[in-house]
């Protein structure tokens, strides 16, 4: 029979380390938090919202000629961003302002950018020694 690699040859608990990662695990309400947080920032349309808000504040106009989507598109993104608290504006007049609504924000996204960055240049050193 063919070893599986995503399961253990044979069933064992190590208990110390259940124990150990237990009294740090997520409660269900923080897992939750945490998994709409990425759910919300799991289309690019929002993805590229919050990459340009990283750079200067925009108003809804703004971002749908920077993004290339419809203003009524671009103000449903932002409503579900401000819905997860990724997201904040400020209103001068008429005009909505939005800006990220804390610098964890910009550093989730960078840490991204670093990740998919580095995953890509592992892939062409990969490619470049087969």
């Amino acid at each position: 029979m063919p070893m599986q690699f995503d399961r253990c040859g044979s069933q064992c608990i190590h208990e110390e380390a259940v124990n150990d990662v237990s009294r740090k695990m997520l409660s269900g309400e923080e897992a939750q938090a945490l998994a709409d947080t990425f759910k919300t920032l799991a289309d690019p349309n929002r993805v590229k919202i919050i990459f340009a808000l990283m750079n200067r504040e925009l108003c809804v106009c703004d971002l749908a000629a920077v993004i290339g989507a419809s203003d009524s598109a671009v103000s449903h993104q932002l409503r579900m961003l401000r819905t997860q608290k990724l997201v904040k504006f400020r209103r001068e007049g008429k005009i909505l302002y939005y800006s990220l609504a804390d610098e964890h924000i910009d550093t989730l996204l960078k840490q991204g950018l670093e990740h998919i960055s580095h995953s890509k240049e592992w892939a062409a050193r990969f490619l470049e020694l087969i």
